[in-house]
């Protein structure tokens, strides 16, 4: 895993290859090319991806009734707003890519960084991206087995082709990328209103009876609670991602605040008006027994038009899946930069300018989790080690305003919102090792192995010649193969 190269090695022998075509195509640094519209798309089109399609049922299995539920997607909203308004406030201080990682360097230093870092790359993302991936195989297979049974390695090959093509797209073009994002969340706003607009009209005829005792059910239990809620936050996940990107973030001390607001708004509303929706046409057991609660609807309202909902579902994933990747592969590019994971991950493409390697680098590890597990173990697996650091990062917030007071801040919270959200945080994590201990067990294992993982890659220094050698020479054949370079040295901030 990470070892520390020396710089110059790597630079010295691509320096004199690429001097004429780096002249031509000007300095190879990552551009700013997000705007506010851009942002905002990143943000609404990374958080709706199949959450709003899948935990629905996550949600009312744990809460056993229907107005807990709505309770809990409403509460998960709100709590999504706190957590996004702490990010703004760091993302607007601290005026550097890398998201949860760069927080907690700042605020704790290199040790809980890299652990953050370790754990992202082994658990969180590939489990991340390959939990949307398969609610994208298996949405985009829908209408073509309506009478039968998906086969799921037929799921399982087409998500391998989706998550493939996100992987090209991303390594390819930071701008067609950014343009496919915004169509994408378009066709989110879309699915979410075929949704919504029958729901109201069902409503307007009186169609409430699945509101009737709304409470009335199983009772929520201590152990379900903290399983619903991680359900809820991870459909409401992704408010964070436009952080990861704060170097290509045009003005970011008015466009991140301001994306992060206006998207949360739009989300929360919208997904709360869709989970009323579903329950204008769907009892709670059914939607307990649907694989596909969204097109369990349209089926129900609008005949043969239902065949457009799961196309326009898929099409949602995939922007979760394209916003995911574009984002958090510059987590990876700035850890990289700072020494803790190797350096061909900070390298970038020299005529596409796009950070190629830390693009790349989840292919393989998105395949072996896409192939083993299902999609509700790998849920409740990532979402120990994703709430614990994000937990800690708004913890971190708190303590840079004692640590840091002089720091400029120009949005900043009330102390009450980063000190609840980071509680609740923390809370859910500590009750989730009682309620689903052997996949929570599993992801703090994988966390706690970052520690040593830190002292053999990191801290020490007299590794053997032999292997600084072998990895200088792998990162240089590496450097040749996919034709990237360091970026030049006004990318840091």
């Amino acid at each position: 895993m990470p070892g520390k190269i020396v710089k110059g090695q790597a630079n010295g022998k691509l320096s004199s290859m690429d001097s004429g075509q780096r002249a031509q195509e000007g300095k190879v640094v990552l551009k700013k090319k997000v705007t506010l519209l851009r942002g905002i798309s990143i943000i609404i089109g990374t958080i709706i991806g199949a959450g709003i399609f899948i935990s629905p049922k996550g949600i009312l299995k744990n809460t056993g009734s229907v107005g807990m539920s709505l309770t809990v997607w409403t509460v998960c909203g709100i709590l999504s707003l706190f957590g996004a308004l702490c990010y703004a406030e760091l993302g607007t201080c601290i005026k550097k890519s890398g998201g949860h990682y760069t927080y907690i360097l700042e605020a704790f230093g290199p040790l809980p960084a890299f652990v953050r870092v370790w754990v992202e790359l082994l658990i969180i993302r590939p489990a991340a991206t390959a939990v949307i991936s398969l609610a994208f195989g298996r949405y985009i297979l829908e209408p073509f087995f309506m009478q039968c049974e998906i086969p799921e390695v037929a799921i399982k090959l087409i998500t391998a082709v989706g998550i493939t093509l996100v992987m090209v797209l991303n390594s390819t073009s930071v701008s067609w990328s950014a343009r496919i994002q915004m169509f994408l969340t378009f066709c989110k706003l879309v699915a979410i209103l075929i949704i919504v607009v029958p729901g109201v009209i069902q409503l307007i005829k009186g169609e409430t009876q699945h509101f009737k005792n709304a409470f009335a059910g199983n009772d929520a239990s201590v152990m379900g609670l903290p399983l619903a809620f991680y359900s809820g936050m991870y459909a409401y996940s992704g408010w964070f991602y436009l952080n990861f990107v704060t170097e290509e973030v045009e003005n970011p001390e008015k466009n991140i605040p301001l994306a992060i607001c206006i998207s949360m708004i739009i989300v929360t509303v919208g997904y709360v008006l869709t989970n009323v929706a579903y329950f204008t046409t769907i009892s709670a057991g059914e939607l307990l027994l649907s694989k596909a609660v969204a097109v369990t609807f349209a089926e129900r309202l609008m005949g043969s038009f239902s065949l457009a909902v799961p196309v326009f579902v898929a099409l949602s994933c995939f922007g979760s899946m394209n916003g995911g990747i574009f984002a958090v592969s510059r987590m990876f590019f700035v850890a990289s930069r700072e020494g803790h994971l190797p350096e061909i991950l900070s390298m970038i493409h020299v005529r596409k300018h796009t950070p190629l390697p830390a693009v790349i680098v989840l292919h393989p590890l998105t395949m072996i989790m896409l192939f083993n597990g299902d999609l509700y173990s790998l849920l409740n697996f990532l979402s120990f080690a994703r709430w614990l650091f994000i937990g800690l990062v708004v913890a971190g917030l708190i303590y840079l305003r004692y640590k840091r007071p002089d720091m400029p801040r120009p949005f900043k919270v009330p102390l009450f919102i980063p000190a609840l959200f980071s509680f609740t945080c923390l809370f859910m994590v500590a009750l989730s090792l009682y309620s689903d201990p052997v996949n929570t067990g599993i992801g703090f294992a994988i966390t706690l192995t970052g520690i040593p993982a830190y002292y053999l890659f990191i801290v020490w220094d007299n590794k053997p010649k032999w292997f600084k050698k072998l990895l200088g020479r792998v990162t240089i054949t590496l450097q040749i193969l996919l034709e990237v370079i360091p970026a030049e040295e006004d990318q840091k901030p």
